[in-house]
């Protein structure tokens, strides 16, 4: 008995029939339909929030009290210049632009120093330090305030910004070196050959070929870092009691809570937005940069 080619393509038809994907046009079109309408709700649930807290910083407290969901009658921005200078905004904000400044230039540079060599030298104790690194993510901040405490009285830097910028290196320096391990090891060992070869030393080398190369992890590990500090609000109010270098955490507590039932809303939200609008700038700039480190992630 033979076998036609027409019964052979039946029978290949069949086949590949019972092995096509169970999932069919319309169910495909209802799991992407359900994706962005969890989308669109989790936009609506960050975006409206911001921007009711946008329109409040331009209205009157009475206005807040009254209607708080309706538009501003005019655009109030003595508000802006109420909270900048009468409730002091100004002032803690200069402080946290340099406590965090500082503290970001120097933890990237260490950071990136010591992942460096943590990924592409072996030595006795490597693993060691870097699992040691690692042990510093899991360390919860509030058991270390007690120690933190006594450690800046005695080196005369409790109630300093010099404190505190010493402080939120230590406590950023994990995490750097973590993010930043995995980016310096997947560098080309034949471009640091390169480098040697043509006579470069182990700093050029660091600072002008493999530092540029890491740029995508460095600049989203920036941003991680900058969040993360400008936020910060345990740290400073443990260690930072002098409001003269209050930062914008504590100011903005000390701002909502000193007037008791008086609260000025309309220069409590324009404070909230002038605290808020760095992160956004500062997200929005990097913000290429950061889908790249993802992809390079990704890749890898």
């Amino acid at each position: 008995m033979t076998t036609t080619a027409a019964d052979a393509t039946d029978r290949s038809g069949q086949v590949a029939g019972s092995r096509a994907p169970a999932h069919g046009p319309r169910e495909g079109k209802g799991v992407a339909a359900t994706a962005h309408f969890a989308l669109i709700l989790w936009s609506l649930l960050v975006v409206l929030p911001l921007l009711w807290t946008l329109l409040s910083s331009f209205k009157s407290t009475q206005e807040v009290l009254g209607n708080p969901l309706s538009l501003p009658g005019k655009l109030r921005l003595e508000n802006y210049a109420n909270a900048w200078t009468t409730a002091g905004i100004g002032r803690y904000f200069f402080n946290t632009v340099i406590v965090v400044g500082s503290a970001l230039v120097l933890v990237m540079i260490l950071g990136a120093m010591c992942a460096y060599v943590l990924a592409r030298f072996t030595f006795p104790g490597n693993r060691l330090i870097y699992y040691s690194m690692l042990a510093g993510l899991t360390f919860p901040v509030f058991l270390a305030i007690v120690p933190l405490f006594f450690v800046l009285k005695n080196f005369g830097l409790l109630n300093t910004l010099p404190g505190l910028i010493v402080t939120y290196v230590a406590f950023a320096l994990p995490f750097t070196v973590f993010f930043l391990h995995s980016f310096f090891k997947a560098l080309p060992h034949e471009v640091y050959e390169a480098a040697q070869i043509d006579g470069a030393g182990e700093w050029r080398t660091f600072f002008q070929v493999m530092l540029p190369m890491a740029r995508p992890g460095m600049a989203s590990v920036a941003i991680f870092n900058f969040l993360g500090l400008w936020n910060q609000f345990l740290l400073p109010v443990a260690l930072n009691t002098d409001s003269k270098n209050y930062v914008l955490s504590q100011g903005m507590a000390s701002f909502a809570s000193q007037a008791g039932y008086a609260v000025d809303f309309g220069a409590l939200f324009a404070a909230v937005v002038i605290t808020v609008a760095p992160v956004l700038v500062v997200y929005i700039i990097f913000q290429r940069q950061l889908q790249v480190s993802v992809t390079a992630g990704g890749v890898k």
